[in-house]
């Protein structure tokens, strides 16, 4: 018999009741203690281009009957220029010395130059000089890692362990339904480390299974239960192979409203109404995925569209609804997807094309 954790390719998405722990019934039950958002995130530099209005938000468990302690993350993300060497790429042995070039003015050999100190710098990055030091920088900051369980508990149990190895987060998870016993494997993990991995369970099955759990109310409901400046979206279908979330909370703590895995960009004007979003980045982008992503929680509380009952396309809608800088750091992050997670075609090209159809109209000129 297959137990928690066991998941079997083609096998069935069965709920299992979890007897261990509360259960409540609706996502929308989980009780959360009111507190505002009104003030500037303590440790986070102002964001960028816009300022962050307030929103309402939460506070603490209720339900545990003790707060959410969010964990400082001792991370950090965009490079910072302040204190770095004028010229790294000689330092590697690249070509970015002024004295090996000729004339200064010629474009092709300041191209060069540009190139040589853009390959000079990510070699920094892949010796961790760095990641390093934004660790130090962003110390003090608070971040949560927010995950939405819906099955698939062999990756559960990847995704929860990788965060918890390679970072000082707090993993917030909520459990729709107990699926294949997703919810059992959360508590094993909980009960291993009670301060760093806190579990609601609902007996409610996510929306795409036929449930009526969204991914909207999901996600708003992980973001009011959280405490943290830093509120990390990231799907358990994820793996940190080392510590992506530092860059990412560097970049938010620098002043970025939000930070992401992969950023889109919309398709080009004759291709307007196609669902599929091309790749950008990195540096400043239009887009995020929700898949891994650090936000501002203040400014998330604001922008999560809570109507959206799946996430796909919903996440683009997210970060173009956030008011300020979204970038993708340009330091290649240790991710790897570790598999991708099935849903019914028909449901899920549906749903993603509603959701396409509100980013759109946010696109059109007012």
């Amino acid at each position: 018999m297959p137990g928690p954790g066991d998941d079997r390719a083609g096998g069935s998405r069965v709920p299992v009741t979890v007897m261990k722990k509360n259960v409540w019934p609706t996502v929308e039950s989980i009780p959360v203690s009111a507190v505002t958002d009104d003030r500037p995130p303590g440790q986070l530099k102002p964001a960028r281009m816009q300022e962050i209005a307030g929103a309402t938000g939460t506070g603490r468990d209720t339900a545990g009957g003790e707060a959410v302690r969010a964990t400082g993350v001792g991370t950090a993300g965009t490079r910072r220029r302040t204190g770095a060497r004028g010229n790294p790429a000689a330092e590697f042995g690249f070509s970015g010395d002024p004295g090996q070039h000729g004339d200064p003015g010629d474009d092709m050999l300041h191209a060069q130059r540009v190139w040589d100190g853009t390959l000079a710098t990510n070699r920094m990055d892949d010796l961790g000089v760095n990641t390093e030091r934004q660790r130090m920088e962003t110390k003090d900051v608070t971040a949560s890692v927010s995950l939405l369980v819906d099955g698939w508990p062999g990756d559960v149990r990847a995704c929860v362990e990788s965060v918890l190895a390679h970072t000082g987060c707090t993993v917030l998870a909520l459990d729709l339904g107990n699926l294949d016993g997703a919810g059992e494997v959360l508590d094993q993990l909980a009960d291993r480390e009670p301060d760093r991995v806190r579990v609601w369970h609902v007996a409610e099955s996510p929306h795409w299974r036929g449930g009526t759990a969204t991914w909207g109310v999901a996600r708003a409901k992980l973001l009011r239960l959280d405490t943290a400046e830093v509120h990390v979206l990231m799907d358990t279908s994820l793996v940190l192979e080392g510590d992506a979330l530092t860059p990412l909370v560097a970049a938010v703590w620098e002043g970025a409203v939000a930070a992401g895995w992969q950023g889109r960009k919309p398709p080009g004007v004759d291709q307007r109404d196609s669902d599929d979003w091309m790749e950008a980045g990195p540096g400043k982008v239009p887009a995020l995925t929700g898949d891994l992503m650090a936000v501002r929680r203040s400014a998330a509380l604001s922008a999560l569209p809570e109507d959206a009952r799946y996430g796909a396309g919903a996440d683009l809608e997210l970060s173009l609804r956030l008011p300020g800088e979204k970038v993708v750091p340009r330091t290649r992050l240790p991710v790897r997807r570790a598999r991708e997670h099935p849903v019914d075609d028909r449901y899920r090209v549906e749903e993603a094309h509603r959701n396409h159809g509100r980013v759109l109209a946010m696109l059109e000129p007012s």
